[in-house]
């Protein structure tokens, strides 16, 4: 197999296998901190038993990240050294910064949260609930830094063939990371709060044991999820209009849109021609994509030809066109996956308020299977974000092929990618198991609730 084929598909299977943990993680974080001062503030032992059910899942999440996230860092410098050496300067600092700082702040909390409970008082056992859920989260963001650079590169000088920083301040204000932490972080609440509520609807379910700990967590994990969902739909918006002055062609093969136009039309759906940028068929609502960008219905949007033709010019040579119907696809389905989760929430929060929602077995199916849903979009989405830059590595500075270890054949890295493949391939399995395994588990009285 050609090396180049084979690194980029082991960097994108481990990069999915790793994202598919860190969403819930992020979210979960949160959502059990809000609990946790909960029952800090009211005193109700059905609150801290609520804490204790959905933290032990967060810990087994939380572990698979970790372990897959490790192995991660390894193939900077073993499958793409040349990015490593052109890259490392600015990307080493944000990174350094997230493990230093950032994961031994999470780290060190979430041991002290662990094997704290009646060991420090309650306020401080959810201030330490706080530290772990911000640790997380700032993790987050400085990996986001990192990559925001590659998405939009700033606060740099070229020297010897390698990128330097020149400004940190630049690097970390980059507009790129503006969009895209918050659009994270929201899909991660959206996430967890699936997640919780598709648990709960099993329980209601099963209607076995004490539901109050579940009742609960089905009210605060639909609010949590509307308003995520809903803050991720706003975000998204924002980020697609930046995109389009930032990446344009990255916009342009979302909506398979060939030619530049004025006013731009919203693909519905295209089945186009890739090989000769046209469409066999397509359904196009004329001007809305123009107001998505502009806020009005007017603005020209460019097209693939035109700015493959604009790159050519500006970059030299070659073909600056990313995977179009990989880009289309995977932005429809993220969006898509959206926009469910959005309408079965809504339908959730109304049948909750009309008192029928405990005893609607089909939507409680439907929300159970929904867990899914958040986990499609993360996954379909983190694809869009870097298939759509294609060909850049670092966009305008170095192309993939440029960022490739020379010294690494074709069969060390098909060998590496079917280690890492199977071994993910049995993590993940350990992970969907113990959490499904405690996750059915009912929660348990404590002996004041029982009282």
């Amino acid at each position: 197999m050609d090396p180049l084929l084979a690194a980029r598909l082991q960097f994108g299977i481990v990069t999915v296998y790793h994202f598919f943990f860190v969403p819930l993680t992020l979210g979960l974080s949160l959502f059990i901190a809000f609990v946790e001062t909960l029952y800090v503030t009211t005193g109700d032992e059905t609150y801290k038993r609520m804490v204790k059910f959905w933290g032990k899942l967060f810990l087994i999440n939380f572990a698979m990240g970790v372990a897959t996230g490790i192995v991660q860092e390894f193939q900077f410098g073993m499958n793409w050294s040349e990015y490593s050496r052109f890259m490392g300067d600015i990307f080493g600092a944000p990174l350094a910064i997230e493990a230093l700082l950032a994961f031994y702040l999470e780290s060190v909390f979430l041991g002290v949260w662990i094997f704290g409970w009646d060991k420090i008082s309650k306020k401080a056992h959810a201030a330490v609930a706080w530290l772990v859920a911000i640790g997380s989260n700032l993790s987050a963001f400085w990996i986001l830094v990192a990559n925001s650079f590659m998405q939009e590169p700033l606060g740099y000088a070229i020297r010897n063939g390698r990128a330097e920083m020149q400004d940190f301040f630049a690097l970390v204000t980059n507009p790129h990371v503006w969009v895209q932490f918050p659009h994270v972080i929201t899909g991660a609440m959206a996430t967890a709060a699936c997640f919780v509520v598709g648990i709960s609807a099993y329980h209601f379910l099963r209607r076995k044991g004490d539901l109050e700990p579940f009742r609960r967590s089905m009210r605060i994990g639909i609010v949590y999820g509307l308003t995520a969902v809903v803050l991720v739909m706003l975000i998204g918006h924002g980020q697609a209009q930046h995109m389009v002055k930032s990446q344009p062609m990255k916009m342009a093969a979302a909506e398979a849109l060939w030619e530049s136009e004025n006013p731009a039309a919203m693909s519905i759906l295209t089945i186009g021609n890739e090989k000769e940028l046209r469409d066999i068929w397509a359904l196009r609502v004329p001007g809305l994509l123009s107001f998505l960008v502009y806020n009005h219905f007017e603005g020209e949007v460019k097209g693939l030809k035109n700015l493959q033709q604009e790159y050519q010019e500006k970059y030299g040579p070659g073909d600056y066109l990313p995977p179009i119907a990989m880009s289309y696809w995977t932005f429809r389905i993220m969006a898509g996956a959206g926009v469910v989760m959005f309408l079965l929430l809504l339908w959730a929060l109304i049948a909750r308020a009309r008192g029928k929602l405990e005893h609607h077995n089909f939507l409680l199916r439907l929300l159970l299977w929904a867990i899914a849903l958040p986990f499609i979009a993360n996954s379909t989405g983190w694809i869009f974000t870097e298939i759509g830059r294609q060909p850049w590595i670092v966009f305008g500075l170095q192309r993939v092929e440029q960022g490739l270890s020379p010294g690494v054949s074709g069969g060390e890295v098909v060998f590496s990618l079917v280690v890492f493949t199977a071994l993910y391939g049995a993590l993940m399995v350990a992970d969907v198991y113990l959490l499904t395994r405690y996750a059915k588990r009912e929660i348990a009285e404590t002996p004041a609730a029982a009282r």
